[in-house]
């Protein structure tokens, strides 16, 4: 090693040797970051790296090589061969093209390691291939040991070194590892086989090449390999700039609403756990805010989305205003936004809540149109109300959503006995949801009879759910809740398809009848779905009969008529339900041709006591008789009431004497209907037997 030293020192230009040692240093940077993008891409990106990787490598290696090889001083005329000189550059590229392409195959310790070995042999294959270009006037001989020691440090570095860029475990170290250990490749090859080296002058002359060509020589290949170098340094700068901005840009993306620009769901929740963080340290309050815009459906659906985005964009920026350094707001989808304040009294809190509500009130003018929004806004404090951000957020949701049901302008403050009961219908819906996706509901027949001969003209299904937890919520509470939550559509298929199937499979033609709500009928797709299900089930239309109240019908009376209309020319029919409440108005009657009038039960309850419930009840059978429709009188619980009506002329009967809702069987349904003799109970528990 003292030999080699010497050597070195002594047979070689310093100044060159340093040139040389700044471009292995800088190009084998270079090559390391090539390589590190190579690594991850694939397909053409990947080749497109390999090929500058291998550029900048055959550049660093035969930069090195040449600038070392002129800054050495042999003491005999030197020249050389331009054929062999360049050939050489072209088997350091393509020897560590080689190499490199089979490191990244596969992600492997053994490909890194043979792909290392075949860049070391490139980098040997290089020196030797540049040293016969080196034409010197003497004898050159060569000192076998050290010829093996620098192929075997060369072969054994560079696997080590593409070991390195490809070892996960050296993290952020492996690029500076990886690159010492290639420059490391690179300058043992050379000086250990400069080392073997030994030339035998045949006559002392000076040079070929006038020292200070020499030195301009080196200058210039240290140069041009440097620019080479350099170009892959730029391709790998300007490739990590652009997927840093790319990835800057997705994260905004990510993270923020691309309409208004706002903070989205994502961010604000990490801002909110920031701000508890925050405010669990140093004692301070954090106060949520849930916005939703009250009329913002009416402008989609009047002016069109893009006023309706407009509006979105204006009050977004408006709420942006009133945000001080500690505040922010965010859009958590449609027309709901949130804020977020820190305060230390509860006068600060109510004035931040103050100034959204007059931004979101003032008047907007946008284009062809000016409107007033407004907001339904709900407001929940930590640590009072809640400790953690879920529940925080979702106490100021309940407080917002009953200050849309009650019609607050003012904002409206979490009240944990108030807020429980919107909490319960909420988890409510939910189940319920379940419950229809889960098939966990059940349908119950309650019969309907004629007056005169009792025999079974059909059947009402009704609905029924059994909660798991809370046992048997009753109608009156969970269709309301239903049509509150988005839920009646699904309800009212779910119900549709239940009773028509079980209705295919009775031993009878009987119908069976199934209430249809407001907002099923305002959907323009009930007749295709009533087709559908008759068609799934089998049922003919005739035994399928629909129920609905005059309200459904007026709620949007022209739109109602066609869909009926429409289910009416399927051969399904159609029975006017709680007849005698609400409008029973009689150009409803006269517009529609309906199958059945159904009486509401509150004038059967009266049948015994008040002649005006009787004498009403005579009107609107005279009134189906001259419409020639049948009337169907609801809730007979008594046999004086249905006494009455076969008197009166009634032609069905629907009620607790004729037959309680009961979850039947199909073969099992009574055909005729026991009238009872002896009172309402032997009734009802004759019915119940037959049934």
């Amino acid at each position: 090693m003292i030999d080699v030293a010497l050597c070195i020192v002594t047979a070689h230009d310093p100044w060159l040797v340093v040139l040389a040692v700044i471009v292995c240093c800088v190009g084998a940077f270079a090559i390391a970051q090539m390589f590190g993008r190579a690594q991850v891409t694939s397909g053409v990106q990947r080749i497109g790296w390999l090929f500058l990787t291998a550029v900048g490598a055959g550049a660093t290696i035969w930069c090195t090589h040449f600038v070392a090889m002129i800054a050495f001083k042999a003491g005999v005329p030197v020249t050389l061969d331009p054929v062999l000189t360049i050939g050489s550059l072209i088997v350091a590229i393509v020897g560590t093209g080689i190499g490199f392409g089979i490191a990244t195959w596969r992600h492997s310790l053994i490909h890194s390691i043979v792909g290392g070995a075949l860049v070391g042999a490139a980098i040997a294959t290089m020196h030797f291939a540049g040293m016969a270009a080196y034409r010197v006037d003497g004898i050159v001989a060569w000192r076998g040991g050290y010829v093996v020691a620098a192929i075997t440090c060369a072969v054994v570095f560079g696997a080590a070194a593409l070991s390195a860029l490809g070892s996960e475990k050296l993290g952020r170290y492996r690029v500076v590892t990886g690159s010492l250990l290639l420059v490391t490749a690179i300058a043992t090859l050379h000086f250990v086989a400069m080392t073997a080296l030994r030339i035998t002058p045949l006559q002392l002359s000076p040079s070929a090449l006038d020292p200070r060509q020499m030195q301009a020589l080196g200058l210039a290949t240290a140069m041009v390999g440097l620019v080479v170098i350099a170009a892959g340094v730029f391709a790998a700068m300007i490739d990590r700039w652009t997927r840093t901005d790319a990835m800057q840009r997705l994260h905004h993306m990510a993270m923020n609403d691309a309409l208004t620009g706002l903070p989205n769901r994502a961010s604000f929740q990490q801002e909110l756990s920031r701000q508890l963080a925050g405010g669990r340290a140093s004692g301070a309050q954090i106060g949520v805010v849930a916005v939703d815009l009250n009329r913002f459906k009416e402008i989609n659906d009047i002016h069109g989305h893009k006023a309706g985005d407009d509006v979105l964009v204006l009050l977004a920026q408006r709420m942006r205003n009133e945000m001080g350094h500690d505040d922010s707001v965010a859009r958590l989808g449609g027309d709901e936004f949130v804020a977020i304040t820190r305060f230390d009294d509860r006068a600060q809190l109510v004035a931040f809540a103050n100034r959204i509500t007059a931004a979101l009130n003032e008047p907007l003018s946008i284009g062809a149109f000016a409107a007033r929004v407004g907001a339904s806004i709900g407001v929940a404090t930590y640590p009072h109300d809640a400790s953690d951000a879920e529940t925080l957020t979702n106490n100021a949701d309940l407080a917002m959503f009953r200050a849309k049901n009650q019609g607050m302008v003012a904002p409206c403050f979490y009240d944990a006995p108030l807020d429980e009961a919107i909490r319960d219908r909420r988890e409510l819906a939910n189940d319920l949801r379940v419950a229809i996706e889960g098939d966990m509901l059940e349908v119950h027949y309650q019969v309907q009879s004629s007056v005169t001969t009792n025999k079974v003209t059909g059947y009402e299904a009704l609905v029924r759910w059994t909660h798991a937890e809370r046992g048997a919520i009753s109608p009156t509470v969970f269709i309301p809740i239903a049509e509150e939550n988005g839920l009646i559509l699904m309800l009212g298929e779910w119900v549709l398809r239940r009773a028509c199937t079980d209705a295919a499979g009775w031993a009878h033609e009987t119908k069976v009848a199934v209430n249809v709500s407001p907002l099923q009928l305002a959907h323009g797709e009930l007749p295709r779905l009533f087709h559908e299900v008759m068609l799934e089930t089998g049922l003919p239309p005739r035994r399928l009969e629909i129920e609905l109240t005059e309200s459904a019908i007026m709620t949007n009376r022209t739109q109602a008529l066609h869909v009926l209309r429409q289910i009416k020319a399927l051969g399904v029919g159609v029975a006017l339900d709680d007849f005698g409440t609400g409008y029973s108005s009689l150009e409803t009657l006269r517009a529609f041709p309906f199958d059945k009038i159904k009486l509401d039960r509150l004038f059967a309850a009266e049948l015994e006591s008040s002649p005006q419930a009787t004498a009403i009840i005579r009107a609107v059978l005279a009134l189906g008789k001259s419409l020639s429709i049948p009337v169907l009188a609801e809730g007979i619980e008594t046999e004086q009431q249905l006494e009455v009506l076969r008197r009166e002329g009634c032609d069905e009967a629907q009620g607790f004497l004729l037959g309680y809702p009961q979850l039947q069987t199909a073969p099992t349904l009574a055909k005729r209907v026991p009238v009872a003799k002896n009172g309402t109970r032997n009734a009802a528990r004759r019915i119940r037997k037959a049934a």
